[in-house]
């Protein structure tokens, strides 16, 4: 692509609801959204079915790279116990940079609060790998009650996001004890 050549309508409406929806919620404005993209309510609408739609969309194409950055590499030869901690730390990695405000897919959820909006969908499958993953390990390192761990590891994940991306609390020494503790207490080694 040449310098000067833009990047499709589709994909800078994408990356504006991305950015913008992480920025300020999901309560901007198509015209904002439209606007950062440089496209017209005309293209979007052409594109898109709905802001919800868009905003759904959105959420799609950013998982897997949100599910890359938390997970560690498949097979990497790491104990279950080290696998889960490697979660935490880098929670506790990206709560520390400028510009954090948590968890996406939690935010999209407490935000729409309505389980059936295409956006909240995203979210919670989302959020249901995560759940799964601890719960995939959490069996593999011998927890007493893998699924209950893994819910209390998702709360903990969860908790710690929100108060470090409204800057109630800082992560650093706090997150790593917490679900060491929460994994003893399960029994994983």
């Amino acid at each position: 692509m040449s310098p000067d050549a833009k990047p499709a309508s589709r994909d800078r409406l994408l990356e504006a609801a991305a950015a913008l929806s992480y920025a300020e919620g999901v309560g901007v404005g198509v015209e904002a959204l439209c606007k950062a993209a440089g496209v017209s309510k005309r293209s979007m609408y052409q594109l898109f079915e709905s802001k919800d739609d868009l905003l759904a969309a959105s959420l799609e194409r950013r998982a897997a790279a949100y599910v890359d950055l938390l997970f560690p590499a498949a097979g990497d030869g790491r104990t279950a116990r080290e696998r889960i901690l490697h979660v935490f730390g880098q929670v506790a990695e990206q709560a520390a940079l400028p510009g954090y405000q948590g968890c996406p897919y939690l935010a999209v959820q407490i935000e729409l609060k309505d389980a059936d909006h295409p956006a909240s969908k995203v979210a919670r499958r989302v959020k249901g790998e995560l759940t799964a993953f601890f719960r995939t390990e959490a069996e593999r390192g011998g927890a007493a009650d893998p699924a209950l761990l893994a819910r209390q590891l998702t709360l903990l994940f969860d908790g710690a996001s929100a108060r470090a991306g409204v800057r109630a609390d800082d992560l650093a020494g706090l997150i790593l004890p917490t679900a060491t503790t929460l994994l003893d207490a399960g029994g994983v080694r």
